[in-house]
Parts: structure tokens; C-alpha cells; sequence
């Protein structure tokens, strides 16, 4: 009866992700697309692809997130429940031109 409760509780307490990862291009340094949306106050998952030689790393202050993912490469970035507005993130490597925003609504 012990196990049973704890797997429950386990399983309430782990975070509901999106229904699907959404995917993000990393190319020329530049994110595909720049402006992402998901839903509100729900867990999410971007599926970074990065088609460039040389490594980048997602990263956001407001997001409370870093990923590097090496070039032609891909790795999995999770974002928090964000509450509804708008946040930005760059490549660190080359913050000029790798630029966007997650829209959380």
C-alpha cells in the first residue's frame, strides 16, 4: 500500500509537459523561428537543432536557463511554467545576430 501512495505521489508531483517539443534551427546564427509561443503556465520542451560547425549556448536570464549544444548537433531545452508575457533569449556565442522570444499565452 506504501509503494502504491508513493508512485502516486510521485507521478502527481512530476511536471506535465507540452503535448510535443517544439523545434528550434539554430543556422547562420541566427534561431528558427526567432518567436516562439506556448501555452501559459505549462511546462515546455524546445528541440534545438543546431545546423552551425561550432557549438552555441541557448541561454536566458528571464527563462532561468543555459544549454549548450554543440555544432550539428541537438539537445532538449526545458523551460519552466512561465506565467503569461514575453521573454527573451540569445546565443551567447554570438549574441548579435542569435536572437529571439518565447510568448507565454
Amino acid at each position: 500500500m506504501k509503494k502504491i501512495l508513493l508512485a502516486t505521489l510521485l507521478i502527481a508531483a512530476a511536471p506535465a509537459f507540452a503535448d510535443a517539443p517544439i523545434a528550434v534551427t539554430l543556422q547562420n546564427h541566427k534561431f528558427f523561428p526567432a518567436e516562439i509561443h506556448v501555452k501559459a503556465n505549462t511546462p515546455t520542451v524546445i528541440a534545438l537543432t543546431n545546423k552551425d560547425s561550432t557549438a552555441e549556448e541557448f541561454d536566458s536570464t528571464s527563462l532561468k536557463v543555459e544549454k549548450v549544444v554543440a555544432g550539428n548537433s541537438s539537445g532538449n531545452v526545458r523551460l519552466r511554467a512561465l506565467a503569461p508575457g514575453k521573454y527573451p533569449f540569445m546565443g551567447e556565442y554570438h549574441s548579435a545576430t542569435a536572437e529571439g522570444f518565447v510568448i507565454a499565452e
